[in-house]
């Protein structure tokens, strides 16, 4: 596949796409003087800042900086690479990507990898009429409907059911022409042990299919009335080319959009928890994979919210996952709480006995990271003896080590100190030896800019915007502009735009919002997505006296300049002959009359 090829495909996918639509499924947005303004997804913020140009088809945060086309938003917000987000639009909109060149081992495994996805769409569809149609799910419907869950949301995750049968998959798969060995390596069969073959391995289970956001990858099984103390409660598709538990959040497929809209993400232990929680109306919800909580976890929710909520079951088990799970969170720089269930529960369980208000109540009530640490840690230490107070507060102090908020800190450091009857300040001496050697917190998620020469001094910012928005429609305004105002003079990231712009004229291409996002670096596709954000349709010639006007100030402001810096330097240092003299005079007279020009006619050039 050439560059031609790509570049086709790309803006194919771009003619079809919306931002606003696509935008909104992540952020929800009011309409508003022509635009559409939301929270921002990549920061926290109370009041909207976020604001969607559906006619330019960018999006830009007055807030934190981020800006760009709908890929760059994409790219953003699911953590992915630009052209990654170009596919995945394309995928949403039914667009197949383009072939390109490959060696036949390339091909071979881009051939294999289509037959093992379809292999997973045919056995979901399997054992989701299995469930819903055929007698043998009748056990399956009514464990279901035992624990609540509801046809609505036995539809939405395409739950199913796998007969209680050793080849019931194997023998529907084989008659549609795939082979054992494809079955296998997606993990829905594996070999007899004491005998030649193959036998399913999800039976007699509810079976949950497990995606991420390009498509359905494996499945979690919850056996059902097995007899059989050696028979695992939960079954996961092994790690194959197409699933990894460390990578992947159950649910996060579907709760995406309630997350952001929550701006926070409630993590269960189990499937059915999950299932359970969405049913019932929580929707902001995901669980882990049976597996501890992993970085990738933690990085996958941060696309949506910076609020992690972990619900975890009440027994030990649960809070001993819940602690190895809390500094992961912290560490990425997620605001962390934690729910406790009463009487011993676990979601599942309290949301069918007690309902959903009484679930979002717990939400409400969840402690704070610092909290939680403490109270556990409290809860099983003997911290009656100076020993066991100082054991405590080896514990507790590190969950507080970056809490940068200085109110917030002072208020822990008075709690623990307080708890454990020990002086408050000797509590902030432990505190700061121990912060002292904290690394600072980093926010992947947030796509910060850099400070612009020009934000100081608002009249030149805009002069700026506007010689760069002219030469985004009209390139060959730049060679006049940089004969009057220099590229130097410019900031680091508009000399980036105005470098980049000059590039694309003289490769005889128009700059496009594809290769300002490929091309530039973020900080400078953020500002460019902003300023062109801010630009109005006016007639050319209308735009045209802004332009020359918008030269004269950057003009003017040089050349003032300029003559304050040969006034300073004939004030220090006069020469005593006579001709440097004249000439610098000259030379400010010159510059005087200029400036004089510029001010009694801004349209002289």
């Amino acid at each position: 596949m050439g560059n031609a090829e790509i570049d086709e495909f790309v803006e194919h996918v771009t003619e079809r796409t919306d931002i606003y639509s696509v935008v909104s499924r992540y952020v929800p947005l009011t309409q508003k003087s022509g635009r559409y303004w939301g929270r921002c997804p990549f920061h926290n913020e109370k009041t909207a800042s976020f604001s969607v140009s559906p006619d330019k088809g960018l999006f830009y945060c007055f807030g934190c900086g981020a800006g760009g086309n709908v890929f760059k938003f994409l790219s953003l917000i699911e953590n992915i690479t630009y052209f990654e987000a170009v596919k995945l639009q394309a995928q949403r909109l039914g667009i197949e990507l383009p072939t390109k060149k490959t060696s036949p081992e390339q091909e071979r495994r881009r051939r294999e990898e289509k037959i093992l996805l379809k292999i997973n769409e045919l056995a979901q569809d399997f054992y989701h009429e299995c469930l819903i149609k055929t007698a043998r799910g009748e056990v399956g419907r009514k464990y279901l409907a035992a624990r609540g869950i509801t046809t609505e949301t036995i539809e939405a995750f395409k739950l199913g059911f796998a007969p209680d049968e050793w080849e019931a998959l194997l023998k529907k798969l084989m008659r549609q022409n795939f082979s054992p060995q494809q079955l296998e390596a997606v993990g829905l069969i594996a070999k007899r042990k004491n005998s030649s073959g193959y036998y399913d391995r999800f039976r007699g289970r509810i079976m949950i299919p497990i995606a991420n956001i390009f498509g359905h990858i494996g499945f979690g099984g919850r056996v059902l009335n097995s007899g059989d103390d050696t028979t695992p409660k939960y079954l996961n598709t092994p790690d194959t080319a197409l699933f990894n538990k460390r990578n992947l959040l159950f649910g996060l497929d579907k709760s995406n959009r309630a997350i952001n809209a929550a701006g926070a993400a409630i993590v269960v232990e189990g499937y059915m928890d999950a299932i359970s929680l969405f049913s019932a109306g929580i929707k902001n919800v995901v669980a882990t994979l049976g597996t501890a909580f992993t970085p990738e976890h933690a990085k996958l929710i941060l696309r949506y919210a910076k609020k992690i909520i972990f619900c975890y079951d009440s027994d030990e088990a649960g809070q001993r996952a819940t602690l190895r799970a809390l500094p992961i969170v912290q560490q990425i720089g997620a605001e962390v709480f934690v729910v406790k269930v009463p009487d011993g529960k676990d979601p599942d369980e309290f949301i069918r006995k007690h309902g959903k208000v009484a679930f979002e109540e717990l939400i409400k009530n969840a402690e704070t990271l610092v909290d939680y640490r403490m109270n556990y840690v409290l809860a099983r230490t003997e911290y009656g003896t100076t020993a066991g107070k100082f054991q405590a507060l080896q514990e507790i102090l590190p969950v507080i080590a970056k809490i940068n908020d200085n109110v917030k800190l002072k208020d822990y450091l008075k709690k623990i100190a307080n708890a454990l009857s020990l002086d408050e300040y000797l509590i902030e001496d432990k505190w700061k030896k121990l912060s002292s050697t904290a690394e600072p917190d980093i926010n992947p998620a947030v796509v910060k800019r850099k400070k612009l020469d020009a934000e100081k001094n608002p009249q030149l910012k805009a002069a700026c915007e506007d010689v760069i928005r002219m030469a985004w429609d009209e390139g060959d305004t730049l060679g006049y502009t940089l004969a009057m105002v220099p590229l130097e003079t410019f900031s680091e990231v508009y000399q980036e735009i105005i470098k980049w712009i000059e590039n694309c004229t003289a490769q005889a291409r128009r700059p496009d919002q594809m290769s300002a996002a490929t091309e530039l670096s973020e900080a400078a596709n953020a500002e460019l997505a902003r300023i062109l954000m801010k630009g109005s349709d006016t007639p050319r010639e209308q735009k045209l006296i802004v332009f020359d006007d918008s030269v004269n100030i950057l003009r003017r402001d040089l050349l003032e300049k300029k003559y304050k810096k040969l006034l300073a330097q004939s004030e220090k240092d006069i020469p005593n002959d006579e001709a440097t003299r004249i000439k610098i005079v000259e030379e400010l007279i010159k510059v005087k009359t200029e400036i004089d020009k510029l001010k009694g006619n801004p349209n002289c050039f």
